[in-house]
């Protein structure tokens, strides 16, 4: 499957690839662990030959210079920004002592969006992301402010990113009841390692016909197949406060490598193939410091993993959800179904009414 085979984002119609290219790792300023603006530029042109569409950065990744590099890159091609779906964020405050220079308010979501698109040299956002809640701002304005955005011809659509569910639950019934524009897409941490987004936040996004758009879908490279339980890793531009797997994420990893070794691949294609069987539309972002990052985690738009292989993955990194989430599934099926099936889900019978057919 190439990255040519577009999907529509969301309940939208903006068709984008199986893969956004993330551009967090564009630029090598103070505090950033990127690559430099040439292998940028190939990444992107690699990414851009292959069919691909959908890049994605933030106003504060390197400092800006993700941007920049990004606006560079574009402008000294003419007629290639009009052919992707470019994306950023707001939220990240650029400028110390300015409690207005970031966060999701009216007035700071206009600043904001202006000096990206200054960086970006374009006029208008594809898809604009609300990098985190900021619950200092009623959802209603940031929603507003969004719309008249839309409106003015800005932005095209509106994400969120890193928001709980009851938030964006929120802004999104607001938005449909007032004619505002809607969430199209949620950028989430979601991966093998990293499952906790079923509890709420997939659901919801199901339900409201929202896309998802996992970030680390690698999580942090641990299912890049280069890590192994007992051996370090040799990587100088790893981010020093991430620790390395845990015991039990060695296992998901061992699994990962276990199916890879079957359908000779990378461990990275599995992870991603496997994102790409969840329900719903599950657009990862895919990040590259290097230019050999990004074609070996393409391989993972080639792989089919078998029904049994994706038991098996499930199985191993099933996720510890927070309360109600226990409460469904087997528990509630046997609450209300007494041992029927009903829509496929099989129930037992709840053991009280196993001891009588007595009824008060």
């Amino acid at each position: 499957m190439p990255l040519d085979h577009y999907v529509t984002l969301g309940r939208s119609g903006l068709r984008v690839s199986p893969f956004a290219l993330g551009a967090m790792t564009f630029g090598t300023d103070p505090g950033s662990s990127g690559c430099d603006v040439d292998e940028a530029e190939k990444i992107l042109s690699t990414y851009l030959e292959h069919g691909g569409n959908f890049i994605d950065t933030a106003n504060f990744y390197a400092n800006g210079h993700s941007e920049k590099i990004l606006g560079d890159y574009f402008a000294a091609r003419p007629g290639r920004r009009q052919r992707v779906v470019l994306a950023s964020k707001f939220f990240g405050n650029m400028y110390p002592g300015d409690p207005n220079g970031g966060g999701a308010g009216r007035a700071s979501i206009i600043a904001q969006l202006h000096e990206s698109l200054r960086r970006l040299n374009t006029d208008y956002l594809d898809l604009y992301w609300m990098h985190n809640w900021d619950r200092h701002t009623p959802i209603e304005e940031t929603m507003r402010a969004l719309d008249d955005l839309v409106a003015a011809g800005k932005i095209r659509y509106i994400g969120f990113s890193n928001t709980p569910a009851w938030v964006t639950a929120q802004a999104q019934t607001m938005a449909l009841l007032r004619a505002w524009s809607p969430i199209i897409a949620l950028q989430v941490e979601y991966s093998l390692l990293a499952r906790t987004v079923e509890g709420e936040l997939a659901p919801l996004a199901l339900d409201q016909g929202m896309a998802l758009t996992p970030w680390s879908p690698l999580k942090n490279g641990f299912l890049s197949g280069k890590y192994r339980r007992g051996a370090m890793v040799a990587d100088s531009e790893r981010i020093a406060y991430i620790d390395g797997p845990t015991d039990e994420e060695f296992d998901v990893i061992e699994a990962v490598r276990a199916v890879a070794e079957d359908l000779d691949t990378t461990s990275a294609a599995v992870s991603l193939a496997w994102l790409r069987a969840r329900r719903g539309t599950v657009v990862p972002i895919i990040g590259a410091r290097r230019l050999e990052h990004l074609t070996d985690n393409l391989a993972g738009l080639d792989i089919a993993l078998s029904p049994e292989q994706l038991r098996a993955l499930d199985e191993v990194s099933e996720p510890v959800l927070d309360y109600p989430a226990p409460m469904h599934g087997a528990p509630q099926a046997m609450l209300q179904f007494a041992g029927t099936t009903v829509d496929g889900v099989e129930s037992t019978v709840y053991p009280p009414l196993l001891a009588s057919d007595v009824r008060y």
